[in-house]
């Protein structure tokens, strides 16, 4: 098979979260002189293919094979992949089978490299990814089989292909505020204590607040509420709790302590409590590291475009190689259809995708 045949029999496996659907096990039949570790748990298969060339570095392709649920609106199949005027439309074109298909050819048709090469593959990213990527590095490590090195094959670019490689990802902080007072009627309001009141006089403080003033790499971490809610839902009874949720997407200048500081600055005082919790950690890898200047390099070649340097949208599993200190890098299409109906990546980009990543073994 070449990339783009790969491609298409990736996208036929109905691999919902967490469900693999057979294609781990295709992946590694496809690179039978690749040793193979599963990292299991629950309905979560994992799968870590290497090759041990010779005694250099350790550099990892990871990827995910599970996708979101197709939903409604699909003009096809979304598990049947459709080539129409230079695009391939399915479930998981751009997130992420490009990714995998492109890096599983390339790492297939490798007939040398001083190192270790591997793929770390798992079909838990797109739920909770509590037994996914994390867990498959956390025995890596105690086998002492941690890569030096990894590219996540995550869909990066833009508006043009090659045009935006991320070196980092903001982390994500999750918190509930809980403001207590004391019930009442609206009428005698000086018998009642209102935390809708109470909570309203430093909301224009709070909302939106930038608790850091970023860098070059990273927008300032920002205090986002993304819920409020109060009451019973008559005109005639003051609440006597009000519940607020926020999201902070922190760089690496502000911690959840930090942002639990801030919490306190505007409700001390006040009877309240506090929930946070961090789901992703924000990791950054020098723009001057090998793996970021093989990559820049790589995609020049192949697309004549300098890439920046972003780290810029959500999360992903790249977080987890970060905190376990892997020097990491994500690169792949265009993000433009990710969990949308008709989800679509171009041929030309998965066969340039493919070429970069050859280029990248080759380099190392």
């Amino acid at each position: 098979m070449d990339v783009i045949e790969l491609f298409k029999k990736l996208l036929k496996f109905h691999s919902v979260t967490p469900h693999d659907a057979g294609s781990l096990d295709f992946i590694k039949d496809y690179l039978p002189d690749f040793e193979a570790i599963w990292v299991n748990k629950y309905d979560v298969k994992n799968l870590f293919l290497y090759k041990r060339f010779g005694e250099g570095e350790h550099l990892c392709f990871a990827g995910h094979v599970d996708v979101v649920p197709p939903g409604d609106g699909w003009n096809s199949d979304p598990f049947e992949p459709v080539e129409k005027d230079g695009y391939i439309y399915a479930r998981g074109a751009q997130d992420m089978k490009s990714g995998v298909a492109a890096f599983v050819q390339a790492v297939k048709e490798t007939g040398s490299f001083n190192g270790i090469l591997s793929l770390l593959l798992t079909s838990d990213e797109e739920g909770d990814a509590k037994y996914g990527t994390k867990i498959v590095l956390e025995e890596l490590r105690k086998i002492g089989l941690m890569p030096d090195f990894a590219v996540v094959a995550e869909p990066t670019c833009e508006k043009l292909f090659g045009d935006a490689v991320k070196i980092g990802r903001r982390g994500s902080i999750n918190g509930v505020i809980e403001k207590t007072g004391r019930q009442g009627h609206a009428a005698y309001p000086e018998k009642a204590v209102n935390p809708i009141h109470k909570v309203a006089q430093v909301l224009p403080h709070m909302a939106g607040a930038d608790l850091d003033e970023g860098d070059e790499f990273f927008a300032p971490s920002k205090f986002v509420i993304t819920d409020i809610r109060a009451g019973m839902e008559v005109t005639n009874v003051t609440p006597g709790k009000l519940k607020m949720m926020f999201n902070v997407r922190n760089s690496t200048k502000t911690t959840i302590k930090d942002v639990e500081d801030f919490v306190h600055r505007y409700f001390s005082g006040m009877n309240y409590t506090l929930r946070i919790s961090q789901s992703a950690k924000p990791f950054l890898t020098d723009p001057n590291s090998k793996i970021v200047k093989i990559i820049d390099e790589s995609i020049k070649e192949v697309t004549g475009t300098t890439p920046k340097h972003s780290t810029a949208g959500g999360t992903s599993d790249a977080r987890f190689f970060g905190e376990f200190g892997v020097k990491t890098v994500e690169f792949g299409v265009i993000n433009d259809t990710i969990h949308a109906p008709n989800e679509r990546t171009s041929v030309d980009e998965v066969e340039k995708l493919y070429r970069v990543f050859k280029k990248v073994i080759e380099k190392f």
